[in-house]
C-alpha cells in the first residue's frame, strides 16, 4: 500500500523504515505537517500517516478523500486533532497507537517533579558559570507528600507506582477506578478534595470537551498555596493565562509542562534563530519556577519502536480486511 507519512523527522524515518521491512509498504515521507494546504500532497495515497500536530479537520479530510485516501493511521494515542464525524461520513477508517510510551511519559513526569523541587536545572546553569551558592535552591522532601494524579490509565498508574516508591501518599481522580492503584494504597477522591489536599498535581487524562481547561482559575483557587502542577498529557488541559496569574500571585509554586495549548506552532522545530511571536508562551519562560520541555516525554527508543511497529501492524490489518484492535470506532 502507498503510504504518505507527514510530519516526519530523521528519527521518525529511521524507525518507520526499519519497521516497514517485513510489510514493504511504499512509503513517501513529507516533512511538513498535514493540513488543508498540504493535503493535496497525499493525492493518490490510499493511506495517510500523521502525528499529534497534524490538523485533520473537515476540509483536510475532504481533500484526502477526494484524492483516494481511505485509511488514516495515527502514530499517536490522541485523536482530538481529527474530525471524527467527517471521517465517518467520508468512509475514512482511523487507527491509532494507544499506549506507546507509558513508562517514558511517567518517568518524564517524575523527572520534572524532581528537577523543579530541587532546582536541578537552575543549579546546572549556576555551576557552569562557577556559581556554587545554594541560595534559592531550597527544596523539600518528597517523602510523605501527597501527589494528586488526575487520570489513572497506564501512565497515571505507573507514576503512582514511582511516587509511592518515594514514600508519597497518592490521591487520584478518574471516571474509572483502577484496582491496581487502590492496591498501592492510593485513594480515589473527587476533584475538589484532590485540589485541596495535594502538594503535587500531575495530569494524565485525555483532552475532551469535559477536560478542556480543567486547570483554570477556579481550580487553582482551591489548591494549596505553593502547589506544584505537572502536565505531560495535553496542553489545553491547562488555562495558560490562569496559570500565569497563579504563578504571579504565588498560589502556584512550581509548574512543569511538556505540552502547551498552542504548541503546534512551536514544538518539534528549531526556532532558536527566530523571534517567537507567542507572548503567552514567552511570559511562561520568564518564571524561575517554571520548567518547560518540548513534547519529549514520549521520546524514548522503546516508544519510537513501538509506534512504528504498531502503526504498520494497524495498516496491515486494515489492508488484509482483518479486525484491528486499534481502530477508532465512531458511533
Amino acid at each position: 500500500m502507498k503510504v504518505a507519512v507527514f510530519s516526519t523527522k530523521t528519527y521518525d524515518r529511521q524507525f518507520l523504515e526499519a519497521a516497514n521491512s517485513p510489510t514493504q509498504h511504499d512509503l513517501v515521507f513529507f516533512e511538513p505537517s498535514l493540513n488543508r494546504d498540504t493535503a493535496i500532497l497525499a493525492a493518490g495515497f490510499p493511506c495517510v500517516c500523521v502525528f499529534v500536530h497534524d490538523q485533520v479537520d473537515a476540509p483536510t479530510l475532504e481533500i484526502l478523500a477526494a484524492g483516494g485516501t481511505r485509511l488514516l493511521a495515527l502514530r499517536c494515542a490522541g485523536f482530538n486533532n481529527v474530525d471524527l464525524a467527517t471521517a465517518a461520513k467520508l468512509g475514512v477508517t482511523i487507527v491509532r497507537v494507544p499506549a506507546y510510551s507509558p513508562y517514558g511519559v511517567a518517568e518524564h513526569a517524575a523527572g520534572l517533579i524532581l528537577s523543579l523541587n530541587r532546582k536541578i536545572h537552575r543549579a546546572y546553569n549556576r555551576v557552569r558559570e562557577g556559581n556554587f551558592s545554594l541560595n534559592g535552591l531550597l527544596g523539600f522532601n518528597l517523602y510523605e507528600r501527597t501527589v494528586g494524579i488526575i487520570g489513572t490509565g497506564k501512565i497515571g498508574l505507573i507514576l503512582a507506582q514511582i511516587m509511592k516508591g518515594f514514600g508519597c501518599n497518592i490521591l487520584a481522580y478518574d471516571v474509572y477506578r483502577h484496582p491496581e492503584l487502590e492496591a498501592l494504597g492510593g485513594k480515589y477522591v473527587e476533584l475538589p478534595e484532590l485540589f485541596a489536599n495535594a502538594d503535587i498535581i500531575s495530569l494524565h487524562c485525555p483532552l475532551m470537551p469535559e477536560t478542556h481547561h480543567l486547570i483554570n482559575s477556579d481550580a487553582i483557587a482551591q489548591m494549596k498555596p505553593g502547589i506544584m502542577i505537572i502536565n505531560t498529557s495535553r496542553g489545553a488541559l491547562i488555562d495558560t493565562q490562569a496559570v500565569i496569574e497563579g504563578l504571579k500571585s504565588g498560589q502556584i509554586g512550581y509548574l512543569g509542562v511538556d505540552v502547551y495549548e498552542q504548541e503546534s506552532e512551536l514544538f518539534f522545530e528549531d526556532l532558536s534563530g527566530e523571534i517567537i511571536q507567542d507572548d503567552i508562551f514567552q511570559r511562561l519562560t520568564t518564571f524561575p519556577n517554571v520548567l518547560i520541555t518540548g513534547h519529549q516525554a514520549f521520546f524514548t527508543k522503546e516508544a519510537l519502536q513501538n509506534i512504528a511497529d504498531t502503526t504498520f501492524s494497524n495498516i496491515y490489518d486494515i489492508e488484509q480486511g482483518r479486525p484491528c484492535a486499534n481502530e477508532i470506532h465512531i458511533y
